[in-house]
């Protein structure tokens, strides 16, 4: 199956879609209602987003993957890469030198999931939008290590790329139920939904 923000249900206050995918499907570490769907990829800029049973969020390193998974307890997780803030908003090694397996030069729409100083969680999603909204769906924008800036600066001590480029969508419904819809141009293998408890 095939997702795309569209596809939200009526009660959703934010959509998205996850992180990077394969020919086959989702990439990474998957749990869905308790129950893992996916284990998880392996990389060492591949951290996994994770939501417990009492509803808080978790930022989990990839190294910390493994003891997570064992411990119990993650009600939904995601799993992507690259991230681009570790620990308190400090940029990779990966992200600050070139050669090290991150394109350090290359331009998209980017999007990306974060954790605020305060505790909070931030949804950035980078359009180009120039001539009236016209080259709005344009797959263009920051670098990563642009996008680390960008998140820094927003506040962010934890911060990991989902899928962006064309794949990149976000969905915003208002308290009056108005939405905001940003498209993606193709539909893509998950998305992540935050509906009222």
């Amino acid at each position: 199956d095939r997702w795309q923000v569209a596809d939200a249900p009526n009660d959703a206050l934010l959509a998205f879609n996850s992180g990077q995918f394969t020919g086959r499907g989702p990439w990474g570490w998957m749990v869905r209602n308790g129950v893992e769907v996916q284990p998880p990829g392996r990389g060492p800029l591949a951290p996994a987003v994770t939501q417990d049973t009492a509803g808080r969020m978790h930022f989990v390193a990839a190294e910390a993957i493994d003891s997570v998974r064992a411990a119990g307890g993650v009600q939904f997780a995601i799993q992507s890469y690259p991230a681009v803030l570790l620990g308190d908003g400090e940029i990779p090694e990966p992200l600050r030198t070139p050669g090290q397996g991150v394109d350090l030069q290359h331009r998209d729409a980017r999007l990306g999931l974060c954790e605020l100083r305060s505790g909070e969680w931030l949804t950035m999603l980078s359009r180009f939008e120039t001539l009236g909204g016209v080259l709005e769906m344009l797959p263009y924008g920051p670098t990563t290590p642009e996008m680390a800036a960008i998140a820094g600066g927003l506040g962010c001590v934890h911060a990991v790329l989902l899928d962006g480029g064309m794949s990149g969508q976000m969905l915003l419904r208002d308290t009056d139920g108005t939405t905001t819809p940003w498209a993606g141009l193709r539909k893509v293998p998950a998305g992540v939904l935050l509906t009222p408890r």
